[in-house]
């Protein structure tokens, strides 16, 4: 899960627009100047404030970001591609593996899924018990680093757990989950070179777990894996040396479009859109905008500039968000393609700074 963050002075414009996602739909500036009513809901895009934890509204963007300084619209370096027909098949097989919440056996064959594709790959766990409530559940954040040849690092991130109250469900969270953990894997891929340093900053794949509540979403029952490190990062000093933190959350879905999360850092935000524009892709970005609470906010609220990928508007009226509908046949290898190639060229970008 992940949700929008505050409640109250919800707008929506058009019927077809998912209710629970209380989404604002701001009309084009010209028709607003003609007097057409819009409806209006400020949500802070202050990358240092942390969102409240109840639902806000998301409107869609007035314009397209400008190219952030210091960043060149365009170069000559060659443009990021991942592959995403074998993107897609780590997506089937994880997926496979079916109901993946903390503590169960099948999440635990998938711990040894990730670790043996990071084989030779330099590896680390952060491992701990949650206490829930529902009880003791083991948690366990895989961490996979790429070293660069300047100071400082770009950590991407996904969870690879899903929910403990969908259990006997028959949920797999293919989009939910499933997405996260391949396109993670298909990055290592990208990533790995036995011989040398990238050419730019270390680079750090997180796997994290018990980021979905165990029974009802709150700041205590949520984001396990990732309030635990960022409070370990923050003890030993790791959190100083992240240059720009990316979340990768449900980009599997055919219908791609991915939401402007504005709880995070809007340099960084932009740095997205303008690597999208690059690739062509910028049509499958920001036509919404909005505050939506998942992995990066522990490290939003200590500093650390972030940005969450995530298109939080899947199928209609969002009908397959945390049901046994979100399965392989509603994504598409094209969405994580688009959403892939966006973070691989974003990252290039990161390392031109």
């Amino acid at each position: 899960m992940k949700r929008p963050a505050g409640k109250t002075g919800i707008c929506r414009a058009l019927p077809w627009i998912p209710l629970w996602f209380n989404i604002c739909l701001a009309l084009p500036l010209a028709m607003a100047l003609a007097s057409t009513a819009a409806c209006t809901r400020g949500t802070s895009a202050d990358a240092a404030s942390a969102a409240p934890k109840s639902e806000s509204g998301v409107a869609v963007a007035a314009a397209a970001p400008a190219t952030p300084s210091g960043v060149p619209a365009s170069n000559n370096t060659p443009l990021s591609h991942i592959d995403s027909k074998r993107a897609f098949q780590y997506t089937r097989e994880v997926t496979a593996f079916g109901e993946r919440y903390m503590g169960n056996e099948n999440h635990k064959k998938l711990e040894r899924y990730i670790l043996d594709h990071l084989k030779g790959d330099a590896v680390e766990d952060d491992a701990f018990t949650a206490d829930t409530v529902e009880g003791k559940f083991p948690v366990r954040n895989i961490i996979a680093k790429f070293p660069g040849t300047k100071d400082g690092i770009i950590v991407i991130m996904g969870h690879y757990d899903t929910n403990y109250w969908l259990r006997g469900t028959g949920y797999v969270g293919a989009n939910d989950g499933g997405s996260s953990t391949a396109i993670l894997l298909e990055f290592a891929n990208q990533l790995r070179s036995p011989s040398k340093k990238r050419d730019g900053y270390s680079v750090w794949l997180v796997w994290t777990d018990g980021e979905e509540a165990v029974k009802s979403w709150s700041d205590t029952d949520s984001l396990y894996g990732t309030r635990h490190l960022a409070e370990k990062w923050e003890k030993d000093g790791t959190l100083k040396e992240i240059k720009a933190l990316i979340v990768m959350d449900m980009i599997g879905d055919a219908d791609l479009d991915i939401q402007r999360n504005t709880s995070g850092a809007p340099w960084l935000l932009d740095l997205i859109y303008s690597a999208a524009e690059r690739l062509g892709y910028q049509s499958h970005f920001y036509a919404m905008q909005g505050s939506i609470e998942d992995d990066h906010l522990p490290f939003m609220k200590r500093g650390v500039p972030t940005a969450d990928v995530i298109d939080l508007d899947y199928g209609y009226n969002n009908v397959f968000h945390h049901t046994p509908q979100d399965t392989m046949d509603k994504l598409s290898p094209n969405s994580l393609e688009i959403a892939g190639d966006t973070i691989l060229e974003t990252v290039h970008m990161l390392d031109q700074r």
